[in-house]
């Protein structure tokens, strides 16, 4: 039996190529029964060597003992994880701009593609493409690549069949708009929402790079795209993919695509995940991309369900079905169904079952108990349903295809107690509407958290940004529910998740960079790390574990005053403090890198990073020490003194205690020692060191924690 390995060769020098004959002869070598142009699925070939090929195990294990193959490991399919979210992070369309140089930025999607004809897309005012740029449009046939959409490509896998870089999800398209996107006036989901949407810089360039379809996105397709995607020219890269679990650096796609595209000067963002509020439930962990948390913005869309008592309660759900101010038979769910398959499939109005016995819930609201699919209620033809809302998810209003509301436990209960004091009980449910969200930023409940699995003493997620009921770009052939009885085509549609957050930092990082074009990726992540504005701990209860270093201040981030900067080498030497030899590290970097003397001493938490994390056994005295280095990138001639926000469980010492800086780009070394006296078992302790010089405030995370 046969299955898709990567078969990753390693790293090609700057202007060196490699054909696929050359991977073909490779696999000559191995191949049994089959010609090898049948079991080559694709070739990486620009930015990094390698090939990707249908083998069975007993070709794998010979393709790995070959001395010019750096590693052999499956393909994975992994999956998909504004009108006010701008302007809530103060990044309004007054800010200032240099708009000729984001016209020469290119901001590269990895995602389902894009919908070329969006209004968010087109091209009217823009010049010519970049002359840099080095890619194409293959975007398969009657895709219009413009100024705007500059270059486009797909990978043909198992699960995108289509030939196609055209986007049928809309994900991609949405991800796209959010980052990049023109300014578009009078956008609105069906009224909800109404305002301009745009991306956070709309003048840059886009590069589309379709791995995925509605079955997945294949690790061979990932590193194909990240692959063309660095040859091609990018300056930024964003993609909103990840398995299900956090795995190894040297079997991570997205891990080893980005380490090249950071060699290469390209700064990636990837998504955190969607599988909060579990800790370590993050998949984006490699230390050399930005991994981005999703967080709420100050408009909350509600939804109200009225009954007939007169009672108005709250619930959540993007409802744009009116009811006209009509109230409808309300029942339980429970006695509107008939006997299925699934025993508990009636007490949650789903399962696809034929649970519901349309006779009895046809023109009823009915009461559910979960609102995670809707299918069976809408097949039963009843007039809406009432569901709990997931208290973990907390305040995320879903595309809902009927009307629906899910409302909160107390609100459920009280609906419960209408229902069984009333002869005639009813309700109407209203349509959505936005109300202001004072206790926004808040970390979604879905919005996956550290610590980090595989590095402990990294932090992550690096920042939070909006990823809560986003407004933007949509293909006119997706479906913004997932549900296919939904039937209305939009443009624009509301989405929450990682996805919507990553392209936001990714459209920052495009801003900063179009004000420091020569800034290398880590200073650029340094920049938007360290001007973060903190997170209220008492509304996250996992504090930096759920919002990074803070929420993303996109204005500040252009003038952060210093900035914590890594190279490849640095990333190689925490590798070796993590017990990575040179086989491991080439099988992530390509080069057969050896690990300097010394460095067996060193630890994960001595790479230059803007925040500052270790693990510690539970209740054992600590002494933990950080040593960094910060480069002048704000004024010449001016001291920045450290200032902690203290926390009586930790002591924090800075040494020295100033900076005194005389030019630009100078470069000052600090320690930090923490001390404790020992952490109960999964405790997390955390405040904050500033270097301030009456200009800037350059603030870094301290973590310490005794999570398992």
């Amino acid at each position: 039996m046969t299955q898709v390995y990567i078969v990753y060769l390693g790293s090609l020098s700057r202007g060196e190529y490699e054909t696929s004959s050359q991977h073909q002869s490779i696999l000559q070598e191995v191949v049994e029964g089959s010609p090898v142009e049948n079991v080559l699925v694709r070739s990486y070939k620009r930015s990094f060597s390698g090939f990707a090929a249908k083998l069975t195990d007993h070709e794998r294990q010979k393709l790995a003992s070959m001395e010019e193959v750096v590693s052999v490991f499956p393909s994975r399919t992994l999956q998909l994880h504004t009108t006010r979210s701008w302007d809530f992070m103060g990044f309004n369309q007054s800010i200032t701009r240099k708009r000729s140089v984001e016209s020469d930025i290119i901001v590269g999607i990895i995602d389902t593609g894009i919908w070329p004809e969006s209004k968010s897309f087109g091209d009217k005012g823009f010049g010519p493409v970049p002359k840099k740029w080095k890619g194409a449009c293959k975007g398969g046939i009657n895709f219009p690549c413009n100024n705007k959409i500059i270059g486009a490509r797909y990978y043909p896998t198992p699960v995108v069949y289509d030939n196609i870089a055209r986007d049928y999800e809309g994900h991609g398209t949405h991800a796209a708009s959010i980052a990049s996107g023109n300014e578009v006036k009078d956008v609105s989901f069906f009224g909800v929402g109404q305002g301009t949407a745009r991306g956070g810089v709309p003048s840059t360039r886009v590069a589309v790079y379709k791995v995925c379809s509605p079955a997945g996105c294949t690790e061979e397709a990932i590193l194909a795209a990240f692959d063309d995607a660095i040859a091609d020219g990018v300056d930024i890269l964003t993609i909103s993919i990840g398995g299900t679990h956090p795995v190894n650096f040297t079997e991570d796609s997205v891990a080893i695509g980005s380490f090249h595209a950071m060699a290469k000067g390209v700064l990636t963002l990837q998504s955190a995940g969607n599988s909060g509020p579990y800790l370590s439930s993050t998949v984006s962990v490699a230390p050399w991309l930005m991994s981005v948390a999703a967080s709420t913005t100050d408009r909350l869309f509600i939804d109200k369900v009225v009954l007939g008592s007169g009672q108005t309660l709250v619930g959540y759900s993007i409802n744009t079905f009116s009811m006209k101010g009509e109230k409808f038979p309300l029942v339980d769910g429970r006695n509107v169904s008939r006997p299925c398959k699934q025993p508990l499939a009636f007490q949650v109005c789903t399962g696809g079952q034929g649970c519901l016995d349309s006779t009895l819930a046809k023109g009823k609201i009915l009461i559910c108990q979960s609102s995670d699919e809707f299918s069976e209620v809408l097949r039963s033809g009843a007039g809406g349903s009432v569901s709990l809302n997931d208290d973990k998810i907390g305040k995320v209003s879903f595309v809902v295809s009927f009307p629906s509301v899910a409302v909160s436990k107390d609100n459920f209960t009280s609906i419960y107690s209408y229902l069984k004091s009333t002869k005639k009980p009813e309700a109407e449910i209203l349509t959505t509407e936005a109300i202001m969200d004072s206790d926004a930023p808040v970390v979604s409940g879905f919005s996956s958290r550290g610590p980090n699995e595989i590095a402990p003493d990294i932090l992550k997620p690096d920042i939070s940004a909006p990823g809560v009921d986003i407004l933007a770009a949509f293909s006119p052939f997706g479906v913004p529910i997932g549900d296919p009885l939904f039937k209305r085509q939009v443009t624009y549609s509301i989405l929450s998740g990682t996805s919507m957050s990553c392209p936001h930092v990714a459209g920052v990082a495009a801003y900063v960079k179009s004000f420091h074009p020569d800034w290398s990726p880590s200073a650029l992540k340094s920049a938007i790390m360290t001007t973060a504005r903190p997170m209220n701990a008492s509304k996250n209860k996992d504090a930096e574990f759920a919002f990074g270093s803070g929420h993303i201040n996109p204005v500040e981030a252009v003038n952060p005053g210093l900035v914590y900067e890594t190279f490849e080498q640095d990333y190689i030497i925490m590798l070796c403090s993590m017990g990575y030899d040179e086989g491991n590290i080439g099988k992530i970097s390509g080069n057969f890198s050896t690990c300097p003397k010394g460095s067996d001493k060193a630890t994960p938490r001595d790479l230059n990073y803007p925040s500052m994390a270790a693990q510690v056994s539970p209740g054992r005295s600590f002494t933990i020490n950080f040593s960094r280095t910060v480069t002048n990138v704000g004024l010449a001639n001016t001291t920045y003194k450290a200032k902690i926000l203290q926390n009586s469980k930790i002591g924090v010492k800075v040494v020295p205690q100033a900076l005194t800086f005389k030019y630009l780009n100078e470069k000052k070394s600090f320690r930090v020692t923490v001390t404790g006296r020992g952490l109960s078992n999964g405790t997390i302790v955390s405040t904050s060191l500033i270097w301030a010089d009456g200009n800037h405030n350059v603030r870094s995370p301290i973590v310490v924690h005794s999570l398992g």
